[in-house]
């Protein structure tokens, strides 16, 4: 039997990360490669004592069919956290999602033809990526620095017409791959191009809570509110086995994406949502979040240490996160992050080569490094066997 593929299933490609992940499960393997929270942040004794109640309270309408918007509490919840990031948005402009890259999805069919150009960060999200390909868009990267997008080269390239951008798809915060976080002043510069160019930015923040030692500035979606959709996540900051997100939506854009997620799953689980809206109404997550904050922090400053010691004289160069999950490396000229994975696997340490997350002109000598799953002592043994690899590699280029 010969199946016909419809054209978009032949741009669809594996993740290169759940690729890796596979190698990371075997035994003795040090990983700095997934994206995973650190299960040792996951609460399960407030989930569990939140799915009695709610099983006890609200069985019956918890297991039912649900609003495909989502339940009212958790939108209400959400409306009113993103008063923090400045944001002054009602709960009927939330969509509940099944996970953050269920957004992501909504957003390629509802916005994206084929043959349109959107923009991205220069180096982005690969799920992003996975998500938007299948439409068949013309992914341009913006140049970006330590201090995100370039606002002069994102109002080059935004275009006019029917070569006009659809969207420009940013994370300002400790963003996924290389940890950076975008500053205020380049926020002003970039929500300022967007608006003069009428060009609606996709704001992508699972990470945005978990900063160190300062929140970051208020979202870029706070600057252009009619203009941007906003995704939000409870993966980083409660569990990702729930699968439960959220997104933003101004009201002119709000009835197709949600005809969309109709079309997609009907509801996000309904179980799901109420669980996490139990957990949520006392302030949990005020208690909760800290934390995950210190937790990240003491191994984020446990790798950098581990670097700086491993590293001496190898002319790597990496960045100083200020929150979130990652840290980006760049490697001296001539040494190719892909080869050397083989070398670093062979002495029991894995990470991302960085050029999984290029939507064009991939650097082959960067790569992602991920410091919440490995404790102290797994990130000190794994950054010494990573050096070893490099200097093994090094003799041989």
């Amino acid at each position: 039997m010969h199946w016909q593929m419809a054209r978009r299933a032949e741009k669809m490609n594996p993740s290169v990360i759940c690729e890796i992940l596979k190698v990371t499960e075997k035994p003795g393997i040090i990983s700095f490669a997934g994206g995973l929270p650190s299960p040792l942040t996951f609460p399960i004794d407030a989930m569990r004592e939140a799915s009695e109640r709610v099983l006890r309270d609200n069985g019956k309408a918890a297991l039912q069919y649900a609003a495909s918007e989502g339940y009212a509490p958790l939108r209400e919840w959400v409306a009113q956290d993103l008063l923090k990031q400045g944001m002054k948005v009602s709960p009927d402009q939330v969509l509940i999602t099944t996970g953050s890259q269920q957004g992501l999805d909504l957003v390629a069919k509802i916005l994206i033809d084929a043959g349109s150009r959107i923009l991205v960060e220069t180096p982005t999200y690969l799920g992003a990526l996975q998500a938007f390909t299948p439409m068949e868009p013309i992914a341009v990267g913006v140049n970006s620095d330590d201090h995100g997008v370039d606002a002069t080269d994102l109002r080059s390239k935004v275009g006019t017409g029917t070569d006009k951008a659809r969207f420009v798809y940013l994370l300002p915060n400790f963003q996924n791959p290389t940890g950076r976080t975008m500053t205020e002043e380049r926020r002003a510069a970039v929500a300022q191009v967007a608006v003069e160019c009428g060009l609606p930015i996709i704001e992508d923040n699972p990470y945005g809570d978990l900063w160190f030692d300062a929140p970051p500035a208020p979202s870029l979606s706070a600057r252009h509110p009619e203009g941007s959709v906003y995704l939000g996540s409870f993966s980083k900051i409660l569990a990702p086995g729930l699968r439960l997100g959220y997104l933003v939506a101004p009201k002119a854009l709000y009835p197709k994406l949600l005809q969309a997620k109709q079309a997609a799953d009907l509801h996000t689980p309904s179980f799901n949502q109420r669980v996490v809206a139990e957990v949520l109404k006392d302030g949990f997550i005020e208690r909760h979040v800290p934390t995950i904050r210190a937790l990240y922090k003491q191994q984020c400053e446990a790798m950098l240490a581990a670097l700086d010691r491993e590293m001496a004289g190898l002319g790597l160069a990496w960045n100083r996160p200020v929150g979130g999950m990652f840290l980006w490396v760049q490697l001296p000229q001539g040494l190719k992050a892909v080869p050397l994975l083989d070398k670093a696997v062979e002495k029991g340490v894995a990470f991302v080569p960085g050029s999984a997350f290029y939507a064009e002109g991939a650097s082959e000598n960067n790569l992602r490094l991920s410091f919440v799953t490995a404790t102290v002592d797994q990130i000190n043994t794994g950054m010494a066997a990573l050096a070893a690899a490099i200097r093994e590699s090094m003799l041989k280029a």
